[in-house]
């Protein structure tokens, strides 16, 4: 039997902590069509994190030999050295299961996917403010004052290039975010 389905590859992007993380997953529970594009990351698994849902926590080793087979769609190394990509196969599996991708990835990740995808649809996540972005990083007490600086500087830094997506979402209460954001997808996925 011959599918027709064409999928189609969104772009969620944000400073960290301006709640990218919890917009997208309220959008995979609420368009069945969509499916979460899981990140490989060199990095420590959370307490709460499971491997394979939110990320495949994976060997430097294993993320370099992945790099050497040009696996990944894009990757970079952040903080601390440590690599975060996206796997192609990630992205031809979804599509075989006939859902369109949702990746929900840092600023530099987004805009490389852009440029390999420009069909993709971007949205840029923005905090109401930098000051609301330090306020939610601290309340999320997952960091200690050297990373949150560094997440701050990085914020600053990456809010600079908002403008190079195709839409710039702002968080600033989150029922409205989800419902915007909701709206804008449903509209670029009935195109």
């Amino acid at each position: 039997m011959c599918s027709n389905f064409q999928g189609k590859l969104i772009i969620i992007s944000a400073p960290s902590g301006a709640g990218k993380s919890t917009l997208v997953q309220h959008v995979i529970q609420e368009i069945p069509s969509l499916a979460f594009s899981v990140s490989c990351t060199t990095r420590a698994k959370r307490e709460y994190e499971v491997d394979g849902e939110h990320y495949h926590f994976i060997s430097i080793e294993e993320f370099q030999e992945k790099i050497r087979q040009n696996a990944f769609i894009e990757w970079e190394q952040v903080y601390e050295g440590l690599y975060y990509g996206t796997l192609k196969s990630e992205i031809s599996e979804h599509f075989a299961q006939q859902k369109h991708v949702i990746f929900d990835i840092d600023v530099q990740g987004g805009i490389n996917i852009k440029k390999q995808h420009p069909e993709a649809l971007s949205i840029f996540i923005s905090p109401p403010s930098i000051e609301e972005l330090e306020r939610r990083l601290i309340n999320r007490n997952t960091e200690n004052e050297e990373t949150l600086q560094k997440r701050i500087s990085k914020a600053e830094t990456e809010m600079q290039f908002a403008s190079s997506f195709d839409y710039i979402l702002v968080n600033d209460t989150l029922v409205e975010a989800q419902k915007s954001l909701k709206i804008k997808l449903l509209q670029f996925l009935q195109t």
